[in-house]
């Protein structure tokens, strides 16, 4: 693409949000091709495609730091599959190494110690504490991740990680009134690095199927690393000094996994035509966004602070629930629990590349929504009747669960960005529900400990398994009705 002319494609994409958010549409006349039929028939767009892509070229305001290396110049022009299984292995990669900086910790039970002398336990007091400096970095990251530019997003992630691994070596060797603000410190970078991922990601014809690798990872990192972390222990490596020794064995892998991720070149035009273009937002562009789709992301947050909250105590609790179902805990219930879901989700979320039109696309991803909810209350409703065990029960709750939560992290506002043809970075949208979602997640746990504490692990879980039901099927229907109205087709776009 000539530099003048991608110039004034940046132009003429700014003067299409401000212009979409008055109520009318001055699109640049480019179209994929494909968008008007249902499945679609166009090879250009189809994300399995064999061709080789011939216009991967960067768009103009984040010019990548690769330019000169073998493999960038490669996936320039490699073929289509090659590109989207390069792409989601390494954002598969990158983000499953994270979590070993972020999770091993809970594998620990720390047993008989209460914080400060109080009733409450300093396990839930670490784990508050954490999602506390995590739902932070949520916060910050609305404008840190939707401003920074992609040239220096490999630094960022680097850097990210190991304020993340420096944090964990002070929770090991702080005394212990004091390791409550080293895992609040290990929270504030790690909340940013989904944001920074997801950059590299967005914006592509086959941004469904990179996405669902990418989602895959923290479905089954959590429970790999805290069986790393439990085995860790097993070699007699002290409780408090385990997250920190796991860091340091996942820390060579991760700079690896970034460097990968960074060879990415920017979406090409054909991408731009077909998703909108992706760019940086200031604050005004993103409280236009907001203010826009008002009533439906009011909805979708209100989910979100629950969903975030039940995913969290289900995977944060995974031993206490299952001490409370009459389980002996070991490394490989946990993976037991978790492998399943990662496949079931992958699948579903890969499925969603398939719909070429984004009408029928975005219906498809709460479809999707919608099915976790009511797998969720199917099993919950197996298991009190006793039709399936436990086990059963936690890997069905969490597909469910895990269907409905994944879409927000990058599918849902992909697709509503590309059927609204609205500009900006879905990033935002993404972080404003996380920042949210981890404020009910440290509610939720505190009522649990405040206000329930009469309940097991798994009794709470149950209830809560109703109530999230019961809120997620009125609100996504809601939410997918409201967005129908605000589509704007190809054609119109053309005329």
């Amino acid at each position: 693409m000539p530099a003048d002319a991608a110039a004034g494609d940046a132009t003429a994409d700014d003067d299409d949000f401000r212009s979409f958010v008055h109520g009318r549409r001055t699109l640049a006349k480019q179209g994929s091709g494909g968008n008007n039929q249902f499945w679609g028939n166009d090879s250009r767009a189809c994300a399995w495609s064999s061709r080789a892509a011939t216009s991967r070229a960067p768009m103009p305001d984040d010019a990548p730091t690769t330019q000169g290396s073998r493999i960038h110049r490669w996936l320039k022009t490699a073929p289509t599959r090659c590109f989207v299984a390069y792409a989601s292995f390494a954002a598969f990669a990158t983000y499953f190494c994270m979590y070993a900086f972020r999770k091993p910790f809970a594998a620990a039970k720390y047993e008989g110690l209460m914080f400060l002398g109080t009733d409450v336990n300093l396990k839930t007091v670490l784990l508050i504490s954490q999602i506390i400096g995590y739902a932070l970095s949520k916060y910050a990251g609305i404008k840190v991740c939707t401003e920074i530019r992609q040239a220096h997003l490999a630094k960022f992630l680097v850097g990210l990680i190991l304020f993340a691994e420096f944090s964990l070596f002070l929770f090991g060797l702080l005394p212990e009134q004091f390791k409550v603000v080293a895992i609040f410190m290990n929270g504030i970078p790690l909340g940013m690095v989904w944001g920074s991922v997801s950059r590299y990601l967005e914006g592509r014809r086959a941004s469904e199927v990179m996405f669902a690798g990418l989602s895959c990872s923290y479905i089954v990192s959590s429970s790999s690393v805290k069986a790393f972390g439990t085995w860790l222990m097993d070699q007699g490596i002290n409780q408090f000094w385990m997250p920190v020794t796991a860091g340091l064995f996942f820390l060579p892998l991760f700079m690896v996994a970034v460097y990968f991720l960074n060879q990415l070149p920017q979406p090409s035009a054909a991408d731009v035509a077909d998703r909108s273009r992706r760019s940086v937002m200031n604050s005004g562009q993103r409280w236009a966004f907001f203010r826009t789709f008002l009533p439906a992301m009011l909805m979708l947050l209100l989910v979100y602070f629950f969903l975030t909250a039940y995913r969290d105590f289900r995977d944060n609790y995974t031993p206490e629930i299952f001490k409370a179902l009459n389980y002996d805990t070991s490394p490989e219930l946990f993976l037991q629990a978790d492998w399943p879901v990662a496949f079931g989700v992958m699948i579903a979320l890969a499925c969603l590349n398939f719909f070429r039109d984004h009408r029928y696309g975005l219906i498809a991803v709460f479809g999707v929504m919608l099915t976790g909810i009511v797998l969720m209350a199917t099993a919950t409703l197996l298991h009190d009747q006793g039709k399936i065990t436990g086990l059963w029960w936690m890997i069905l709750i969490g597909t469910g669960a895990y269907l409905a939560y994944v879409p927000y992290g990058a599918v849902l506002f992909e697709r509503v960005m590309a059927s609204t043809k609205v500009a900006g970075t879905a990033v935002f949208a993404i972080y404003l529900h996380d920042a949210i979602g981890y404020t009910g997640s440290i509610t939720v746990q505190l009522y649990k400990d405040l206000g329930q504490g009469e309940l097991d692990y798994y009794e709470f879980l149950r209830g809560f398994t109703w109530l999230l039901c019961g809120l997620g099927l009125v609100c996504f229907v809601a939410s997918c009705v409201y967005f129908m109205g605000k589509h704007k087709p190809v054609a119109a776009d053309k005329s």
